[in-house]
């Protein structure tokens, strides 16, 4: 066996072993694996990018919940924040409106009196 085939046999292999899992000939016939393992890997790259939006997006929707407990809106509520000089991002915003209603409410607090102060 020549060296060409053995890498090539190496290169086959290590495809057709991404492609384990898969449905059909998608997992046994190389032409068919390559294409299903690049599109694979094409929408992997997409939404490692794509997951960050929508936890971000998920995090606002959970403050958002918490602040419209308070009688509050969500934006006002960032906005508020800003004008009270708190820098906490939306993630820790989140957890602690689902798990800590009582610090929660004490930012939503410091928010809207943040906002009097501005507006007198």
């Amino acid at each position: 066996m020549s060296h060409a085939q053995n890498s090539n046999r190496g290169r086959r292999k290590k495809l057709l072993k991404m492609a384990k899992g898969y449905r059909g000939r998608a997992k046994d016939c190389f032409r068919v694996a390559v294409e299903k393992v690049e599109k694979g890997l094409r929408y992997a790259y997409r939404d490692r990018r794509a997951k960050k939006r929508n936890f971000r997006s998920l995090w606002i929707q959970r403050i958002n919940a918490g602040v419209r407990e308070n009688g509050m809106v969500y934006s006002q509520f960032i906005n508020g924040l800003l004008k009270a000089g708190i820098a906490v991002d939306r993630k820790v915003l989140s957890d602690l409106a689902t798990r800590e209603p009582a610090a929660f409410k004490a930012l939503v607090e410091q928010s809207k009196a943040a906002l009097a102060k501005k507006a007198a």
